[in-house]
């Protein structure tokens, strides 16, 4: 199959709620080629109205890298339909098996073309936050390949920020938890990711630059998870916690 009809088969399973087979099952294609299917697959949702607002890192622990057999992060692109607000009721039905994970959003603050040293990135940035990642694969049973989950823009389905806090550089063990109804499910720090959150936005300067992806002033960039995702259920509070940035949350429904 092309990839613009991968990436519509992919775009048809978000928008209907409705899981489908593994593109590897049926095609093969490359890491290249699954970001190429990736960015046809945003291109309906900028087209639908829905501009990109950022970007999120994948595999930022260096034993996920392991597990899918990689050495290096992925990404994905986030759109302004993607974006919660704090607070908001989120109905899960518009998704097909959602789940959460804490993370830390860095703003950017002047435009990005190419990679940027680690000892520079505050220049760039005027803005860290605790957040919560949503992600919701389009594949059966949450069950994928390294190109399959690249191709899905890394199972992207939204975010919600807490305040902004002025940047700074020592965030590389910060305790970072996740709360359902108020109890921790899920706890970490903020070294899980590659021992330091700059070093995953360093590395989406470094991946966006190579694919000819512009990081805009205003971004929101989402370093990684610092622990597990859970699966959400309807009716739940859902809390991140993050030491120094404060917290955040957001409530479900049916």
């Amino acid at each position: 199959m092309e990839r613009t009809e991968l990436a519509e088969r992919l775009h048809r399973a978000a928008t209907q709620a409705q899981p489908i087979a593994q593109l590897s099952e049926s095609s093969s294609f490359d890491i290249d080629e699954a970001y190429a299917i990736q960015s046809e697959l945003v291109a309906h949702r900028v087209q639908e109205g829905n501009p990109i607002i950022g970007l999120k890192m994948g595999f930022t622990s260096e034993a996920k890298m392991k597990q899918m057999g990689v050495h290096d992060m992925i990404w994905g692109r986030l759109t302004q339909d993607m974006l919660i607000q704090a607070g908001d009721r989120v109905p899960l039905s518009k998704f097909i098996h959602p789940r959460a994970e804490p993370e830390i959003a860095f703003r950017i603050s002047k435009d990005i073309g190419y990679e940027i040293p680690l000892d520079e990135l505050e220049n760039y940035v005027d803005g860290m936050a605790a957040a919560i990642e949503v992600i919701d694969s389009r594949f059966q049973n949450f069950k994928f390949n390294l190109y399959d989950v690249v191709a899905d823009n890394c199972s992207s389905t939204g975010f919600v920020v807490g305040d902004w806090h002025a940047p700074h550089r020592e965030i590389r063990d910060l305790n970072m938890r996740l709360r359902f109804d108020g109890e921790v499910i899920e706890e970490g720090s903020s070294q899980a990711i590659l021992g330091d959150p700059w070093k995953a936005l360093q590395a989406a300067t470094r991946l966006a630059a190579q694919y000819g992806e512009p990081i805009k002033a205003g971004y929101v960039i989402l370093a990684g998870a610092a622990t597990p995702a859970a699966f959400l259920k309807p009716h739940q509070a859902v809390q991140v916690e993050v030491e120094d940035l404060g917290s955040v949350g957001f409530e479900t429904a049916d």
